[in-house]
């Protein structure tokens, strides 16, 4: 039987700093960042099924991206936990949407926060059929990290 892949594409914008950078990153700023799911496994063939035909339904990807990623970190701003300054400063915001993280809030680390929560997700929801296999994570249009499920 057939392995496929397919990928869904989604956008949400958030803030951050990079506390010990050397260059502009080290100030307050945010991105408008894209993220792309890859999952990987066989196609659904119940005859008669909604998706018979398909890994997943794109729309069904889409809804745990939004619950878990999408809705919690769109117009967030991510700190790490060790910014003490920051860290401080922000809980004095009444109602500021802050995620605090364990690490930097880099491209990389954030893709990684991201993979680690959505690939459970989904093999819950689909166990042994299908698996979060590629997650990207979009920083600018020309700059990503992308994390694999080896």
């Amino acid at each position: 039987m057939s392995r496929f892949q397919i990928t869904r594409h989604l956008e949400f914008d958030a803030g951050h700093r990079i506390p010990n950078h050397f260059g502009q990153c080290r100030h307050l700023h945010g991105h408008r960042y894209q993220i792309q799911a890859t999952i990987e496994g066989k196609t659904l063939n119940l005859s008669g099924e909604s998706d018979e035909g398909m890994l997943m339904d794109f729309s069904q990807i889409k809804a745990i991206m939004q619950e878990y990623i999408i809705g919690p970190w769109d117009h967030c701003f991510f700190v790490c936990i060790h910014d003490h300054a920051l860290v401080n400063f922000l809980k004095t915001i009444p109602n500021h949407k802050t995620v605090i993280t364990q690490g930097i809030p880099t491209v990389e680390n954030l893709a990684k926060s991201a993979f680690d929560i959505l690939s459970p997700r989904i093999e819950e929801m689909y166990p042994g059929r299908i698996q979060l296999k590629q997650l990207r994570l979009y920083e600018t249009p020309n700059c990503w990290a992308d994390i694999y499920d080896i």
